[in-house]
């Protein structure tokens, strides 16, 4: 087994992912999936996009305000960044096959709760939805928590297939082209990331490839 650490450095504002109201995740998802095994799986496999026309989505928070991250928000990613790379010839995640199983059965993240740091003042992003329905063209509002950019967050990646972390490390590369979280597609979410050493140390990553975000990095 092979573990990786990680820390990840928001070069655009990030907005939460989580429905605000709990009842979401059964009235919706579960309406969707009857069969899931939990709540949790279900929010992974479909993803947070599928339910933001029911409410606002938030970013869970400890007892003391502190906004986290969930250990399947980072797998979600992983699939939909490998969902998108196995279309580009020559990439390792190109090779993956069955990669969702993959991520769920081979690749670990922790941990659980996975607390921002350096994220100022949470605020709120507001954004119209167009969508092409039978009866005719539906607009909705969205709404989100937002943390600018400057944010960061640090967790493990723990791969049972050694050759897995290469796959993992191109994942987290996609993160300054595909983003992360809601609204991805207008670059919401985007990162650069390091890896650590179990002292803390940077000792990889690909922060380095872009001189433009230098000022995230300095010390």
């Amino acid at each position: 087994m092979k573990k990786m650490n990680v820390r990840v450095t928001f070069v655009e504002d990030v907005l939460g992912t989580s429905p605000a109201n709990e009842d979401i995740y059964r009235q919706f998802i579960g309406s969707k999936a009857p069969d899931a095994s939990t709540v949790d799986d279900e929010v992974a496999a479909l993803g947070a996009d599928a339910v933001v026309e029911k409410g606002k989505t938030i970013f869970p928070k400890f007892e003391d305000g502190t906004p986290f991250q969930y250990d399947y928000h980072w797998k979600g990613n992983f699939k939909d960044a490998c969902g998108a790379l196995r279309k580009v010839p020559g990439t390792k995640s190109s090779k993956l096959k069955a990669y969702k199983k993959e991520i769920d059965k081979l690749i670990f993240v922790s941990p659980r709760k996975i607390p921002f740091e350096n994220y100022g003042t949470i605020g709120e992003c507001q954004r119209s939805l167009r969508a092409q329905t039978m009866q005719g063209e539906r607009t909705s509002l969205a709404i989100s928590d937002e943390i600018k950019d400057g944010a960061k967050l640090t967790f493990s990646v723990n791969c049972l297939l050694d050759d897995d972390i290469a796959v993992v490390r191109e994942w987290l590369d996609y993160g300054i082209l595909g983003g992360y979280g809601q609204w991805r597609n207008s670059g919401k979410g985007r990162f650069l990331w390091q890896e650590l050493d179990d002292e803390g140390n940077v000792i990889g990553g690909n922060y380095s490839d872009y001189p433009e975000y230098a000022e995230y990095f300095e010390s």
